[in-house]
């Protein structure tokens, strides 16, 4: 989709000038750290969420890719991106050329509490992911290699299939976080 989309905008968690802004000043960095970075990655979300809204309301599609996390480095090096500003999800954008079904979402009584945090009993777990237990396993078996695959290796329910080596596996998960670990601490958002 990247190399297909009129537009690909990606959007920064970005304390750089903030912190340049300061030092101009001679006033305290207090932003080169994992609170700055949690601050600015969620603005940089929200601003994404709204910019997407505008691009529907114009007839516009979006995808949020995520391989943004997957590529942190080569994106910042790409953008050339200084310390304390990363990459934090990216979205293409053009006119669908298709209509694809809605991926499947939790209902909403599966992530709304009142109050406080409502603990789940497992009957309640068993309720709420039901209808995307049978969903997403019926997507992954009506593709024969999919289908293959799982049955090798003694895959039977969409939540093993989604943490095997065939959909998200833990080593790779370990070594990405690693990575993005080891990018935050250069880009000094990390000690």
């Amino acid at each position: 989709m990247v190399l297909e989309a009129p537009l690909v905008v990606t959007f920064c968690a970005d304390w750089f000038r903030t912190r340049e802004w300061l030092r101009q000043r001679d006033a305290a960095d207090n932003f080169a750290n994992f609170m700055g970075f949690h601050v600015a990655a969620y603005d940089a979300m929200i601003v994404a969420q709204n910019a997407c809204l505008g691009f529907e309301d114009a007839g516009l599609g979006i995808c949020y890719m995520g391989t943004t996390l997957f590529e942190l480095r080569a994106i910042s090096e790409f953008l050339g991106l200084p310390e304390t500003c990363v990459p934090v999800t990216t979205i293409v954008v053009g006119y669908p050329n298709e209509d694809p079904p809605k991926r499947d979402r939790l209902p909403i009584r599966g992530w709304l509490h009142d109050e406080t945090y409502r603990m789940p009993s497992p009957s309640e777990i068993d309720d709420v992911f039901e209808e995307r237990e049978r969903r997403g396993w019926e997507r992954y078996m009506a593709n024969p290699g999919l289908k293959r695959l799982a049955e090798d290796r003694g895959i039977t329910t969409l939540a093993q299939f989604y943490t095997s080596e065939v959909k998200y596996p833990r080593d790779f998960f370990e070594a990405c976080s690693e990575a993005m670990r080891k990018f935050y601490e250069e880009k000094k958002f990390l000690p």
